[in-house]
């Protein structure tokens, strides 16, 4: 099997910023200009940035192993986070609100965003391989954008509705207030940043000296095995 220098790295980078996204994302509510967003906005597309790199230089089979080991670490990170902040605080410690309101999410929340992101996320590395074979790996910059522009689709569709529909203080037009404005915010961010997608990958292309071709894959979600 072919040693790779980086693969290790951009799948720590991976799994960390989809843990951050997750349990800091919603911890702070920011103003920009005329948007308002949370942190998630900005850190949760970058998870889908380092998805395109990952199928575009090693392929949807190396990709999809990356999503499952973020995937498994996300359903750690969210066990040990609730065990937390369950147990007791101790007398002399008075932070415990505090600990609460950053990392406390209900558990319909924490299982939609989980579920979101395994179908998003594969939904977004599936267009990449099946585009790069489709413009015969040319116009990077359209299966950047286009794969983000399907996976973020499928990852707001699934989760803000099924995250907040029914709770008093969302009503169904602010849900789809939210779903519209914070899915643009995602897009423009991925083509904000596509010259830099265009540097790592590159980089990584020449110093790997692979440029992957899902010509044989087998693009199912429920195994691990790499071609």
């Amino acid at each position: 099997m072919k040693q790779y220098k980086y693969l290790d790295i951009v799948t720590v980078a991976f799994v960390v910023t989809l843990i951050l996204s997750n349990f800091i994302g919603n911890a702070k509510v920011t103003h920009f200009g005329c948007f308002t967003f949370v942190g998630g906005v900005i850190l949760f597309p970058f998870s889908y940035l380092l998805g395109d790199v990952l199928t575009e230089v090693y392929g949807y089979s190396r990709s999809r192993k990356v999503i499952w080991i973020a995937f498994i670490a996300l359903i750690i990170s969210v066990i040990f986070v609730q065990t937390m902040l369950v147990m007791p605080p101790a007398s002399d410690w008075h932070n415990q609100k505090i600990f609460e309101v950053i990392f406390s999410n209900s558990p319909r929340v924490v299982f939609c965003s989980i579920l979101a992101f395994w179908v998003g996320e594969f939904s977004n590395s599936f267009v990449m391989a099946k585009m790069k074979i489709f413009t015969e790996g040319k116009y990077l910059w359209t299966r950047t954008i286009g794969s983000t522009v399907i996976g973020e689709a499928v990852d707001t569709l699934i989760f803000y509705p099924l995250a907040f529909a029914g709770l008093p203080s969302f009503s169904w037009q602010l849900i789809l207030t939210i779903m519209i404005s914070n899915y643009f915010l995602k897009v423009l961010w991925e083509v904000v940043a596509t010259p830099f997608t265009y540097k790592v990958v590159n980089f990584l292309k020449k110093q790997e000296k692979e440029d992957y071709y899902d010509y044989k894959t087998n693009f199912s979600p429920f195994t691990i095995e790499t071609n």
